[in-house]
């Protein structure tokens, strides 16, 4: 790319719309592979939960979460006053970041692992259930639909409802930022232990998800909900399938 398209491309590939449209894709096919799969489809934690919540206010009707999720970014694009237009080749590079960032977290929290060997009797997926007995279409919904929908509850939902609160007791947007990105990253490594399928809580494991969370919540932050989701989800399916 020119600079002048590099800009550009920066620029456009944070807005609400084009996390959408990059997006979209993913949450059709957990969506699809959910119905397709029934009883045998592994739903993600954060999808569960959003759908609980939901039931009990009377939103319980099936499609109201994806619609609800594509709801809220195009109001965010609304809002935000910028073209309804975005180019193929922004979201061709979305793409492209997405698996770069994935290997980049990989070798990471791969690092991570070598410095605490305890982890390795673990495994390296923050999985609750035993995923690996699952086939691999399973385990390909489950995946996308943790890159979707832990993003929009972790990071989306949470990290901007953490980083609002802090504005009333911080004084500079930084501080405010820094607690949202820390408080976030610790609920999300601590939800992997809790309800039904939550695994026993391990010191060195909550770690190594507490660091994934970081990662993604500075993601989040400078480059948008459509870079994060996208990361997430290539991450999970380079470890859980290559």
């Amino acid at each position: 790319m020119r600079a002048h398209e590099m800009h550009n491309y920066w620029e456009e590939s944070r807005v609400p719309l084009a996390s959408l449209m990059f997006v979209a894709p993913l949450l059709v096919f957990y969506e699809l592979g959910v119905l397709l799969l029934g009883p045998e489809a592994i739903r993600n934690g954060a999808e569960v939960w959003l759908r609980q919540i939901l039931f009990t206010i009377g939103l319980g009707q099936y499609f109201f979460l994806p619609i609800l999720t594509v709801g809220v970014l195009l109001a965010a694009h609304y809002l935000s006053r910028r073209p309804w237009y975005v180019r193929s080749v922004t979201l061709w590079g979305m793409l492209v970041e997405s698996l770069f960032l994935a290997g980049c977290l990989r070798v990471l929290l791969g690092l991570q692992a070598i410095v605490f060997q305890h982890l390795a009797q673990h495994g390296l997926m923050a999985a609750g259930i035993n995923i690996w007995s699952r086939s691999l279409a399973e385990r390909a919904v489950a995946f996308v639909g943790a890159g979707v929908y832990e993003e929009l509850v972790f990071r989306l939902i949470l990290l901007n409802l953490v980083v609002g609160v802090a504005r009333i007791f911080h004084p500079t947007p930084t501080a405010a930022m820094f607690s949202g990105v820390v408080v976030s990253s610790l609920l999300f490594a601590a939800a992997h232990h809790v309800g039904a399928f939550g695994e026993p809580f391990e010191f060195f494991t909550f770690l190594f998800r507490f660091v994934a969370g970081i990662f993604f919540a500075l993601l989040f932050v400078y480059r948008g909900f459509g870079i994060v989701a996208g990361a997430h989800a290539a991450y999970d399916l380079l470890v859980g399938l290559v």
